[in-house]
């Protein structure tokens, strides 16, 4: 084919970049145009949010090549401790009982960024474009037509395949047509970092409060990462408080499960949706990452969703090398994904809705099931499982077996 590149990645943020460093050892001839440099501060994937990293996605970073330079700053998840305040019922989920070295890791974005971008920058297939954006799209049976902004110009770029990877509010899902359902839950995520007067000892915390899910999250130097759900329209209130005043609020949610909060860094808030792309395949053109499912923070799913959605579909492309953007490429690639994704978002939306119900039976219920659950290993099991992303078809990837 006389394309100008086989495949575009529009959107170089942490899903993009995987996806870019996966498809490197193919014979493929990739852009990827992003609105940032890589290393630039402004860059919003790779800042110093943290980003839960599931088993499952640790073995496809690993196998990508990039989670030797990840994994000094990655801290293992090895206990996953469940619990509703207020409530007696509390579930723990042990790496040891689930025959893994963690149920997962948590690692600074920029860590990722710095760990990816790299083995783009040294791929002889890979050309970056940056600072660039796609402005245009053009669609036909052989092609896409491309018009990316560089600097003061446009430049007309034709490829075999589109992935529009540019983020939640895609202004590509809009040019290619695809609608997308949004669920409004009404919440914002409050994100801190604290220490504690106790060590974390690797334990992963997911509190359900009347606020909202609360998340505490094991980080480097005993410190602990904070995911906290508000209402919204208490949020900026909360994001008002000086550090006494957050702590002592924080500490009545989360309880002395850690000692005392000693110490708390600035704190930024940002909405929570669901967004689902009511397509996430176009004839020539692939929706990735948030432009094609954007998930509430409560179980940590979702990059790691797309980081499967990404090994995938680089495995289906490398069986399509000749024709990345074909109509049976994008049909395997959707019927592969379909299940594992409709799964983790009525999971993920589910629990949400579950734990934010306020009616006493509600109440009573959840908790009763987080007592079974504790009970039930076969349970615990299955759900591990899951959420480290290792059940239902694998792709080569995620099982530890390179592409080529």
């Amino acid at each position: 084919m006389s394309w100008d590149y086989d495949l575009v990645i529009a959107g170089g943020g942490m899903v993009g970049a995987s996806l870019a460093a996966a498809l490197a050892p193919l014979d493929l001839r990739i852009a990827v145009v992003e609105t940032h440099q890589p290393d630039a501060a402004e860059q919003p994937s790779f800042d110093e949010r943290s980003t839960a990293v599931a088993y499952g996605s640790r073995v496809i970073l690993e196998t990508i090549g990039c989670w030797e330079a990840i994994s000094p700053q990655a801290t293992p998840i090895d206990t996953i401790h469940i619990s509703e305040r207020g409530r007696p019922g509390i579930s723990r989920i042990a790496a040891r009982e689930q025959g893994v070295p963690a149920l997962g890791y948590v690692v600074p974005n920029r860590v990722i960024g710095h760990a990816v971008w790299p083995l783009l920058e040294s791929a002889s297939n890979i050309e970056l474009l940056a600072p660039a954006s796609v402005e245009g799209v053009e669609i036909d049976a052989g092609e896409a037509v491309l018009s990316v902004a560089i600097g003061d110009s446009i430049r007309r770029i034709t490829t075999g395949l589109l992935i529009a990877a540019d983020g939640a509010r895609s202004r590509l899902r809009e040019a290619l047509g695809v609608d997308a359902s949004v669920s409004d839950y009404r919440q914002n995520a409050v994100v801190t970092t604290i220490a504690t007067a106790r060590p974390h000892r690797n334990t992963a915390y997911e509190r359900f409060t009347d606020t909202g899910p609360l998340a505490v999250l094991p980080l480097d130097d005993d410190r602990c990462s904070v995911v906290w759900t508000v209402a919204r329209e208490t949020c900026d209130t909360v994001l008002g408080w000086d550090d006494d005043a957050f702590m002592a609020k924080l500490q009545e949610q989360f309880g002395f499960r850690l000692g005392e909060i000693e110490r708390v860094a600035r704190r930024a808030a940002y909405p929570l949706y669901l967004v689902q792309a009511q397509q996430q395949t176009r004839p020539r053109a692939v929706l990735l990452g948030n432009a094609a499912h954007g998930l509430h923070p409560v179980a940590g799913q979702g990059f790691n969703l797309s980081l499967r959605d990404v090994a995938a579909l680089a495995e289906t492309l490398a069986e399509h090398v000749d024709d990345p953007g074909g109509a049976r490429m994008l049909a395997q690639y959707d019927d592969w994904r379909r299940a594992d994704q409709k799964k983790v978002i009525a999971f993920t939306d589910g629990l949400v809705r579950l734990f934010t119900n306020p009616l006493a039976p509600v109440r009573g219920a959840r908790n009763a099931g987080l007592i079974m659950f504790e009970l039930l290993p076969g349970a615990k099991r299955l759900f591990a499982r899951h959420t480290m992303g290792r059940a239902g078809k694998l792709p080569r990837l995620a099982r530890g077996v390179p592409l080529v």
